[in-house]
This record gives structure tokens, C-alpha cells and sequence, in this order.
């Protein structure tokens, strides 16, 4: 249960970070492009990498507080796709080449076409 709370909490502070990082970024570039999802994903991404190779040199990897609330809640409360990416990360490093190009093919091009099937199922069904 402790776990679940830490992973809520960092959640919770990840998505307000990514909501007033959307606001700036808006006030800043405007609306032409979605430079604020764009600018969460590459910001949590690095963070990430920064985040997980502290840990596994500082810790040896064996906090999982730590990690829950800095990796699964925080970040990943920022932006999911800094999770995707050490996804990707994890499995390139095992020399897993095919199956992370698998992972990112099928990860974007199936998440579009879900949002797609969202759409359509919420405009004639719903």
C-alpha cells in the first residue's frame, strides 16, 4: 500500500510539472504545433535516463521507493513516454534490436489507431 501512495504522489506532482510546462510552452510558441507534449516528452526522456542510471550508480538500483516516486509516479506522471523510451532502452541494450523497433512500431502505430477507434466509437456509438 506505501508503494501505491508513493507512486500516486509522484503521479500527482509529474502531472501538474507537465500541465504548467503545457501553459509555458503555449504562451511561449503558441498553438500551431504541439510543442508543450513535444517538449514533456523529450524533457521527461532525458530526465529519465539521467534518473535510472543516478539510481543504479548511487543505489545500486535497490531503491525502490526511490524509483517508484522518481521513475513510475513522477516521471511518469510528466510523461508516459519517457517510459516508453527506456522501454525501448532496456531492450536495445540486451541486444533485443528487432524486438525494440517491434516494441516502437507497434507502440505508435497501434496508439494511433486505438485513439482512432476511440474517436469513432465515441462519435457513433456514444
Amino acid at each position: 500500500m506505501m508503494h501505491l501512495f508513493i507512486v500516486a504522489l509522484g503521479g500527482a506532482i509529474g502531472a501538474s510539472l507537465r500541465y504548467l510546462s503545457g501553459l509555458a510552452i503555449l504562451r511561449i510558441a503558441g498553438a500551431s504545433f504541439p510543442y508543450g507534449t513535444l517538449f514533456v516528452n523529450v524533457v521527461g526522456s532525458f530526465i529519465m535516463g539521467l534518473v535510472i542510471a543516478w539510481l543504479a550508480k548511487r543505489t545500486g538500483g535497490s531503491s525502490a521507493e526511490l524509483r517508484l516516486f522518481l521513475a513510475t509516479g513522477l516521471l511518469g506522471g510528466f510523461t508516459t513516454f519517457s517510459a516508453f523510451s527506456l522501454d525501448f532502452a532496456n531492450l536495445w541494450q540486451r541486444g533485443d534490436t528487432i524486438t525494440a523497433f517491434t516494441y516502437v512500431l507497434a507502440s505508435v502505430f497501434i496508439s494511433i489507431l486505438a485513439v482512432f477507434a476511440g474517436l469513432w466509437l465515441a462519435r457513433t456509438v456514444l
